[in-house]
């Protein structure tokens, strides 16, 4: 039970990046830098779900 609520959060997390990137994205001024940071955050957080996921599958 608790790798499925580990997995909700993670999932909520991602979508918040996602959300946050679009949201930079709509503004000329963005910084490129923080721009990067995002995406790298929203990768780690997707790799952590796949790992997850594999996981629970295996187990």
């Amino acid at each position: 039970m608790a790798i499925e609520s580990h997995l909700a959060e993670l999932e909520k997390r991602h979508q918040a990046l996602e959300q946050e990137i679009s949201e930079a994205l709509s503004h000329p001024s963005t910084d490129d830098l923080h721009l990067l940071e995002l995406k790298r955050k929203k990768l780690y957080v997707k790799d952590e779900i796949a790992r997850l996921r594999q996981g629970a599958i295996v187990h």
